[in-house]
């Protein structure tokens, strides 16, 4: 953010600041990184990484990211959550997928996380939703999908049963599926813009423990913090 009192979000076209998805390599555990590239989102604007990448066994890799309107776009708001997929280790990209999109962008399907399952090109994916028209937050949503040449195939994205915000699901040998959800209500945008809350990440430990992180703090500062869980 070149200008730190400009806010995330144009409180009149509620777009948001111009962005760009860059890249960086390391070759030796994070001792040192190649210089940034730029993640190609062709046709899209507006957009915004939304969780880490997913790695499937056969090595390849896919962006999550989610694309809406630029700051000053007066335009009338669409909002879709997308995919770009590497099967050469990150070096070139494939064309967007789509993961969700309502028909009627009366819905919209935000921070979308995914966790890869067993099978190659298979994930679930919990998403922030919120309904435009009534101008509320519904429950978190969740699809279960794959990759299928240039398309993603499988469920539609449903309803579950979780209340909240930015959601992280963790997929289990056993087929259990676990979600680590953000759920706050008061002042949520305001403090997201300065990233003092939320972000949720779940790992499985060798151990079979869970690692959750996640951002804790007040609007004027961020702390992050970290725990283990036994299931």
């Amino acid at each position: 953010r070149s200008d730190p009192n400009r806010p995330l979000f144009d409180p009149v076209t509620e777009g948001i600041l111009r962005s760009k998805q860059i890249l960086a390599v390391s070759t030796d555990d994070g001792e040192t990184w190649s210089d940034w590239t730029i993640i190609p989102t062709p046709g899209l604007t507006g957009c915004a990484a939304t969780g880490p990448a997913v790695k499937w066994s056969d090595g390849t890799i896919a962006f999550p990211f989610e694309s809406f309107k630029e700051f000053d776009d007066p335009a009338p708001a669409k909002h879709a959550a997308w995919l770009i997929v590497s099967r050469d280790a990150g070096r070139t990209f494939s064309n967007p997928l789509l993961v969700a999109r309502h028909p009627e962008d009366r819905v919209y399907y935000w921070d979308q996380r995914l966790d890869p399952t067993d099978f190659p090109g298979e994930f679930v994916a919990l998403f922030w939703t919120h309904d435009l028209v009534n101008q509320k937050d519904l429950n978190v949503h969740f699809r279960h999908a794959r990759l299928e040449g240039s398309d993603i195939v499988g469920e539609h994205v449903r309803e579950t049963s979780i209340p909240g915000q930015i959601a992280a699901p963790l997929w289990l040998d056993d087929g259990r599926i676990l979600a680590f959800a953000v759920d706050r209500f008061k002042q949520y945008w305001e403090d997201m813009g300065k990233w003092s809350f939320g972000h949720p990440a779940i790992r499985l430990l060798p151990d079979g423990k869970i690692l959750l992180a996640y951002y804790a703090g007040t609007p004027d500062r961020m702390s992050t913090h970290w725990v283990r869980v036994s299931i």
